[in-house]
């Protein structure tokens, strides 16, 4: 397997993220509008949004996609860092991928002062969950949502 390269995108990728992107949108079944779309990869390149997104290259091609967000908490004086997105093609899933754009987000989150990473998942993502587990503590919390 050759060596994985993760970096930030540049405006210049988005021919790159955006199938990924669908394909994440697809993996849990739900579809958004294209302009919901155009506007998240927008707020991605813009440096005052406090959202961001890399890439995994592997020989030229985006194999995977991480977005995610730094945002203020009540618990902490440090900003925490929402793991947002997450997607590796299916061909590369379980070569290590994800866990290297997990701990990409790590990095960049430490280094902008973030004391925590944060994230979801479905409780029937059995894989992302058994690499979760392995690399980031499960806390217990439930999500409850209302959407407005």
């Amino acid at each position: 397997m050759s060596q994985i390269d993760i970096r930030r995108v540049q405006a210049a990728d988005h021919a790159a993220w955006l199938p990924l992107w669908q394909a994440y949108l697809r993996f849990y079944d739900t579809q958004l509008p294209d302009a919901v779309s155009t506007s998240t990869w927008q707020r991605l390149l813009d440096r005052n949004e406090p959202t961001h997104s890399a890439l995994a290259w592997q020989d030229g091609k985006a194999v995977g996609m991480v977005n995610f967000i730094y945002h203020r908490s009540n618990w902490s004086i440090e900003s925490s860092c929402y793991l947002q997105d997450l997607f590796v093609d299916a061909a590369q899933r379980g070569a290590g991928v994800g866990r290297k754009l997990i701990e990409f987000v790590y990095t960049t989150a430490k280094a902008e002062g973030c004391c925590k990473v944060h994230w979801l998942t479905h409780e029937t993502n059995a894989t992302a969950i058994a690499l979760y587990e392995r690399i980031a503590e499960r806390p217990g919390f439930i999500q409850f949502r209302k959407g407005l």
